[in-house]
């Protein structure tokens, strides 16, 4: 595997040759105007490549309020299944204010009856519950939302609760927001709750009735008869509101292939609204996707690899789910690539990024593809690994195979002549013994026999 790794790190450093000058012809680099915002912090960004579209004060530290619990949605749905039973402890029911959905002490629900009331009425008593239920205790949950946000490369972000209540050692940033939001919205289960409008949690221990949530964004949902801010292409997303935090926003969107994660921080009622709305209007309507495979062409499998063979399958191609973002007046060719090698990754050998008007706007990987390579008598390679196949082919052998096969030739060579040629050296050979050898022997004998 090693000499594989490199094998294919030669691959890229031959592809690197095949890179041109696109800075000398390209149009002008142009980023679209964005829209004034009132909030005090905002950004956008596409989930699919992490392309940052439009950001104001987006590593401003403020106070997240209910969007926390986006973070603890994502560590719910990693580390438990839905079908877990959650009590809610006497600290869960008493040691949390604010928005709920009335839980009792020794209630029991599952956990995705408690995920829904957390993402849909914003219910802090059930964050507390998660929270216990995942993390074993209350801090070591807290604990795991630090790591992992430092995992998803947040560094303006400090959790202190998994509900958002005030907290002056709480507090976060829009672009600390918007990463792990992207990838919360990579789990199926999250975007499953977050883009539900209600939901029903049957009778519990506690509860002899039904109780009936209803999500309170109001892009995705009339909350309260309120259809005002209804967005089309709205797939979910998170209110928050505190005193000291304002109202923040995020929220998820769809259209054209793009999917769109924007956060609005400390802004007033209803201009969080406002703001997201023009935003994403902003961003649907001045940029769009590009499909890496099925655009690029400095980077195709036949420049990467110097096939041996005309007919042979090509082991590297370009991840058909690499996608780039560009402003709609700029060609996927003004966009400049990169070759970035990977030695760590076991399905690829590297990735293709580009950058625009100085900000990184996606890329590819460059997959290995597990092709097979044709089998040929000099081959006595053996297979390594059960999931791939290895065909060494040693020079040493092959000049070896080749000299033995000359000395065969030259062998035969030299029999085919004796025997064409047998008759002629056999009388060569009797024509030179000496001439009346039997005669003196019977000389000899006679000489002998007269002594008797």
């Amino acid at each position: 595997m090693r000499k594989n790794r490199k094998w294919m790190g030669l691959l890229l450093g031959v592809v690197s040759l095949f890179q041109i000058n696109i800075l000398s012809v390209q149009a002008e680099e142009y980023w679209p105007e964005g829209p004034t915002v009132e909030g005090e912090a905002a950004i956008v960004m596409e989930a699919s490549t992490g392309t940052v579209l439009y950001e104001k004060n987006a590593d401003e530290q403020l106070y997240p309020a209910s969007i926390t619990k986006i973070m603890t949605a994502l560590l719910a749905v990693e580390n438990s299944s839905m079908d877990e039973q959650v009590t809610f402890s006497m600290d869960a029911v008493y040691k949390t204010e604010g928005s709920g959905i009335s839980r009792d002490v020794d209630e029991v629900m599952s956990m995705k009856d408690c995920l829904y009331g957390l993402m849909l009425e914003s219910s802090n008593e059930c964050a507390y519950a998660i929270a216990e239920h995942v993390g074993g205790t209350y801090d070591n949950f807290v604990q795991m939302m630090n790591e992992k946000a430092a995992e998803l490369g947040c560094t303006h972000t400090h959790f202190n609760n998994p509900h958002g209540l005030p907290d002056e050692n709480h507090y976060t940033c829009a672009r600390d927001m918007a990463l792990i939001s992207q990838e919360a919205l990579k789990n199926e289960t999250f975007r499953l709750i977050t883009s539900t409008r209600r939901y029903t949690i049957p009778p519990t221990n506690k509860h002899a009735q039904e109780t009936y949530l209803t999500n309170h964004h109001k892009m995705l949902n009339n909350w309260r008869g309120d259809s005002t801010y209804l967005y089309d292409g709205c797939i979910g997303g998170k209110t928050g509101y505190t005193s000291v935090a304002d109202s923040t926003l995020v929220t998820f969107a769809e259209r054209d292939g793009m999917t769109l994660i924007c956060v609005v921080m400390k802004e007033k009622s209803p201009g969080h609204y406002v703001d997201t709305t023009n935003l994403l209007n902003y961003c649907f309507e001045n940029f769009q996707l590009w499909n890496v495979a099925e655009n690029e062409q400095n980077y195709t499998s036949d420049k990467m690899e110097n096939k041996i063979f005309a007919k042979e399958e090509s082991f590297l191609s370009v991840d058909s789910q690499g996608f780039i973002v560009l402003p709609k007046a700029a060609a996927f060719t003004d966009a400049v690539p990169e070759v970035v090698e990977d030695t760590k990754a076991a399905d690829k050998v590297g990735t293709i990024q580009y950058t625009y008007a100085g900000r990184n706007v996606g890329g590819a990987d460059i997959k290995i593809n597990g092709a097979k390579v044709a089998q040929f008598p000099f081959d006595k390679a053996q297979t390594t690994n059960k999931k791939e196949k290895v065909v060494n082919i040693n020079i040493k052998y092959i000049l070896i195979g080749i000299l033995v096969a000359v000395i065969l030739v030259g062998v035969g060579f030299g029999i085919y002549h004796f025997a064409d040629n047998f008759y002629l050296i056999r009388y060569k050979f009797g024509s030179k013994r000496p001439k009346g050898f039997k005669k003196i022997r019977q000389r000899k004998n006679r000489r002998r026999r007269r002594w008797f």
